[in-house]
């Protein structure tokens, strides 16, 4: 009987040996499998032009700065629109994304409730509901706004790094059809 007892205890020392080292392989998987917002730090801008309802191609100056912040990363952009007419008009946005219980969707850090967190805004409110992904060298945020009769609206911008920058996809989608779209390239400042 001892001698049967001591063969079992180098099996069962690889097996736990063998458990604990496919534990410690998931853990470092899962780590490296989170999407990581790093290779798109910095400050990007191009320009494009923007077709109007009516055809006409409308000028656009676009930049974008990602930055990494404590609990995530920041998303700034402005765009500047050179209209007909000689009006120009400028549009800037700033918002914080953190991690969510999904790999590579992060939820927006829009503002802080009555506890401290962060939280999203409330779309029933008319307030947009914003969030990220990142699929492979791709950095998309969408934001959907619902409109008083029930409607939506999504805006959709997917920077995709490329030599250089950033190649830039924005569309808007309005009940299912695309109402506008540009695509143009982003030089790293």
């Amino acid at each position: 009987m001892p001698a049967s007892r001591t063969a079992v205890r180098p099996v069962l020392h690889h097996t736990v040996l063998a458990f604990c080292t496919l534990v410690a392989g998931l853990a470092l998987f899962c780590l490296q499998a989170r999407a990581d917002a790093s290779a798109f730090v910095g400050s990007y801008s191009g320009s494009a032009e923007v077709v109007a309802l009516d055809g006409s191609l409308i000028p656009r100056d676009i930049s974008v700065e990602i930055s990494e912040t404590k609990d995530g990363f920041r998303v700034q952009w402005t765009s500047v629109t050179y209209r007909v007419d000689g009006s120009v008009r400028e549009k800037s946005y700033e918002i914080d994304f953190v991690d969510s219980d999904r790999d590579a969707v992060f939820a927006a850090a829009q503002r802080k409730n009555v506890f401290g967190h962060v939280v999203q805004l409330d779309p029933m409110k008319g307030e947009p509901y914003v969030w990220a992904r990142i699929v492979e060298q791709t950095l998309t945020v969408y934001s959907l706004f619902v409109g008083a009769d029930g409607g939506y609206s999504l805006q959709q911008y997917d920077r995709t790094l490329a030599d250089g920058g950033l190649n830039l996809r924005f569309q808007t989608i309005r009940d299912g059809q695309i109402q506008r779209a540009v695509e143009t390239f982003l030089a790293r400042d």
